[in-house]
């Protein structure tokens, strides 16, 4: 059996990070997040479909989506965020599926998803443990202006998600990136241990 692990989380709480540590140990992760930028590279269906409802604005001289423009838009208009989900959610869920069933031919003890809007997207229930990587309200906006927004926008992005201690609610396992890298890095092996035992 290949358990599928969805870890999830804000912006800026973490989850790259927590990704980065279980794909260090062995883990196959499948980034929801690079699934989507593939998809909506220039020829793909899910391009062609953005760019006619968002227009030719949110392009790149070279006609590639500039997703800073988009991100722009979506974050500010929720019937827009909507609308890119629509035209992504399925895409790309069917995408990472297609990526679990490959890794679980290969006798891969768990396989992670690692997808923001797991859980706004409904999408916790088809996973069978839910990892919510947790901060505190002021960490997360720290990190997410560290990114080169101001405040007002970084508040704006958090605001766009389900709060994180709602998140929590929903979790299996909670990963506290308030503490050092080294006690998150050991909290994560940890909750691996149980799981696996160590190996993949």
């Amino acid at each position: 059996m290949t358990i599928l692990i969805g870890l999830t989380g804000g912006i800026g709480a973490g989850k790259t990070t927590v990704a980065r540590m279980l794909a260090e140990i062995g883990v196959a992760v499948v980034d929801a997040d690079k699934v989507a930028r593939e998809l909506m590279k220039k020829g793909r269906s899910v391009y062609n479909e953005v760019v006619v409802h968002f227009g030719s604005s949110i392009l790149c001289q070279d006609g590639s989506i500039d997703r800073a423009k988009l991100g722009a838009i979506v974050f500010k208009d929720r019937a827009e965020r909507i609308a890119l989900e629509g035209f992504t959610h399925q895409a790309i869920w069917n995408d990472m599926w297609d990526k679990y069933l490959a890794l679980k031919a290969f006798g891969h003890c768990a396989v992670v998803f690692e997808v923001p809007l797991l859980i706004e997207a409904g999408l916790d229930s088809l996973v069978d443990e839910v990892w919510v990587v947790f901060c505190s309200y002021e960490k997360q906006l720290q990190r997410v202006m560290e990114r080169g927004f101001t405040r007002d926008e970084a508040m704006a992005r958090i605001a766009a998600q389900m709060p994180l201690a709602e998140k929590v609610k929903k979790a299996h396992r909670v990963v506290d990136t308030d503490t050092s890298i080294e006690a998150t890095k050991a909290q994560v092996q940890g909750y691996y241990r149980n799981i696996c035992g160590g190996g993949n």
